[in-house]
């Protein structure tokens, strides 16, 4: 990651963003946080805990004489995927921790927010002003899996709940145009002094050929129509692995949709709904975004594509879908240590989306911002931009 912003981090800022991690989940009852129903949701309980986690490991243990760990079994407890800080719980089994309690949990959060905003008060470098930028870019990135993982939990039980935390689609524009990009060289990756990931840099060429792009995400009823056209059953619009995939799962339609007595009903975190015809469908996979596009005789944009025409696009409702592979930029560099392990080591069989959603954090939609995720995966706020 690169920070090359000037400002030092304040203990307003820090507090700003931790108390919105718990006002998603203000809602939640204790039962509600502990639950993992699969492997690639995490329960709500071990969000609020490991975004805690990283303070305390990478400031708060580096940096404050004779800070006392809340617990020593927490790292364990509640370190993700960093090899260079040590052992830790699998992520398939983090739902069978009932312990530690959801108040513990709280109380860890309370405890690690007195000591950090203590020691930004006193005073703090450039250096650790910029590890904890990284930790609030790191929690506010949680954020958002936490209402995809919220959503999911909720969407699976029968009662499905409300969340009371706003969030929400918009209708998309009606009428469709396609922007022309005209072919050339244009440069591809990070280039001011704000934050950005290391997956965003360094900085490149690229030669585009012409192409167009839709000012518009399709909608639910665009969607809809390729359904009724037997688009699930019609493996010739289908990668080969996205068809195994649709027949072993049995996929008739995207994440949440339910046909109830002839009427397609979906799960939003505001209770269960009829479909709303001009709302940008959202959770589909990769193979479910290139089988429609293909339907419509179009294609996926590049990451590349869509970057260059970012700023004729009204985008930020969902993480965009593209055609590209996620993988390290012309001259990437990974820091070294635990930090490194960020990106970097993901940069096989996963796909990149761009843009941002409803559920984004506010400085975390840019034009260079690379997400990423299998091709199979729906849980995550995903939608679809065709381009020809």
């Amino acid at each position: 990651m690169q920070i090359t912003t000037s400002h030092t981090v304040t203990k307003e800022q820090f507090l700003e963003i931790r108390h919105k991690t718990e006002a998603i989940c203000k809602s939640l009852s204790p039962e509600d946080t502990a639950i993992q129903p699969t492997d690639f949701v995490s329960p709500p309980k071990w969000h609020l805990a490991h975004t805690t986690w990283f303070f305390e490991q990478f400031v708060l243990t580096e940096y404050v004489k004779d800070y006392k760990v809340f617990h020593n079994d927490y790292a364990f407890y509640f370190n993700s995927y960093y090899n260079n800080v040590g052992d830790r719980v699998i992520r398939s089994n983090r739902g069978l921790m009932t312990r530690p309690k959801f108040s513990e949990v709280i109380e860890f959060r309370t405890y690690v927010n007195s000591h950090l905003s203590a020691f930004i008060s006193k005073g703090i470098s450039k250096d650790i002003s910029d590890i904890i930028e990284i930790g609030l870019q790191h929690e506010q990135q949680h954020q958002e899996l936490l209402i995809y993982d919220i959503k999911y939990i909720f969407g699976h039980q029968p009662s499905f709940p409300k969340l009371d935390f706003e969030i929400s689609l918009k209708q998309e524009d009606e009428h469709q145009e396609f922007v022309k990009i005209s072919e050339g060289v244009y440069e591809i990756g990070h280039n001011t002094d704000d934050f950005c990931w290391d997956n965003e840099l360094g900085r490149h060429k690229v030669y585009l050929h012409d192409y167009e792009i839709s000012n518009r995400l399709v909608t639910n009823s665009e969607y809809l129509e390729f359904i009724e056209a037997g688009g699930y059953k019609d493996f010739n619009l289908w990668h080969a692995e996205g068809w195994d995939f649709v027949q072993n799962n049995k996929l008739e339609a995207p994440m949440y949709w339910h046909k109830v007595k002839d009427k397609w009903m979906h799960y939003t975190l505001k209770g269960f709904k009829a479909i709303e015809p001009n709302l940008p469908v959202s959770h589909v996979t990769l193979y479910e975004a290139f089988a429609f596009a293909q339907w419509k005789g179009m294609r996926l944009p590049t990451e590349f594509e869509w970057e260059v025409a970012a700023n004729q696009l009204n985008y930020g409702q969902l993480w965009e879908w593209t055609n590209s592979a996620y993988l390290p930029y012309p001259n990437y560099k990974k820091v070294e240590g635990a930090l490194g392990e960020y990106n970097g080591k993901f940069m096989i069989n996963t796909m990149v989306l761009r843009g941002a959603s409803v559920a984004t954090g506010n400085n975390h939609s840019r034009p260079t911002y690379r997400n990423f995720f299998h091709p199979e995966m729906r849980w995550q706020f995903s939608g679809i931009r065709l381009a020809k």
